[in-house]
């Protein structure tokens, strides 16, 4: 082999590794920018999960108040053991 020949071959290869890394870097941002929108989605769904926890413990203190009203007036009208 001539110089030019291997010259020309380590050009081929060192193209096609340049290539390949082109390729391997197109599908990182792409791997990336999935993530963020998993990471965007998660955050959303944890506030919606907050709120929807603090909705229910709303419900859960008037359900006790209630609970403790319905107590009271059983007492005062003795239907209570």
């Amino acid at each position: 082999m001539t110089d030019a020949n291997v010259e020309n071959l380590v050009l081929e290869h060192l193209r096609a590794i340049r290539a390949t890394q082109t390729r391997h870097d197109q599908k990182f941002e792409d791997i990336l920018s999935r993530l963020n929108h998993l990471e965007r989605s998660v955050a959303v769904l944890r506030v919606e999960f907050a709120d929807s926890q603090m909705a229910t413990f709303g419900l859960t203190e008037k359900v006790d108040r209630l609970s403790s009203r319905v107590d009271r007036i059983e007492k005062r009208l003795e239907l209570v053991d």
